[in-house]
């Protein structure tokens, strides 16, 4: 990639096995806006959060035509369980192999207490509905962040 994805640019295309048994791609998406958050572990304080908050006002994201699709590189065994245990309305699809992690340049070095590593920088994109990228959040701050995307999607159609 030679320079990070912003408003304007198309979203990459991308297939991803889901916790819901039918795979979740691009094209499906196409003709609505699609709010795509990628964050980095299930069953994680923050990323734990993130996915109930998205949970919690999902009907509003559906009655404004949104669809929600998070995605991290953790196995449809582990979105399944973690949607279980938190009674999660959001479509979850596995990247294990990253590459649509890559697509979207969310991973990327991190560091934590001195220690470096990969890892997926928590990131939001409004896709419309001709599958151009209209907002992108990057290193994303849970408090007021859901809220935040619904009122953007106010000029998004």
């Amino acid at each position: 990639m030679t320079h990070p994805l912003e408003a304007g640019d198309a979203a990459p295309d991308f297939t991803l096995p889901a916790a819901c048994g039918k795979p979740a791609s691009l094209d499906e998406y196409a003709g609505k806006v699609l709010i795509l958050f990628f964050y980095p572990k299930d069953d994680t304080e923050v990323c734990t959060r993130e996915a109930v908050a998205f949970s919690d006002m999902q009907s509003r994201f559906t009655r404004k035509g949104a669809a929600l699709l998070g995605v991290s590189r953790d196995s449809l065994a582990d979105h399944k369980a973690f949607i279980t245990k938190y009674k999660l309305k959001v479509r979850l699809g596995s990247d294990e192999d990253g590459k649509v992690c890559n697509a979207f340049g969310v991973w990327q070095q991190k560091q934590l207490y001195g220690r470096k590593f990969m890892g997926i920088v928590r990131s939001t994109f409004v896709i419309g509905p001709d599958g151009l990228i209209r907002r992108v959040w990057r290193n994303v701050r849970v408090p007021g962040h859901v809220e935040a995307i619904y009122e953007s999607l106010a000029g998004v159609r």
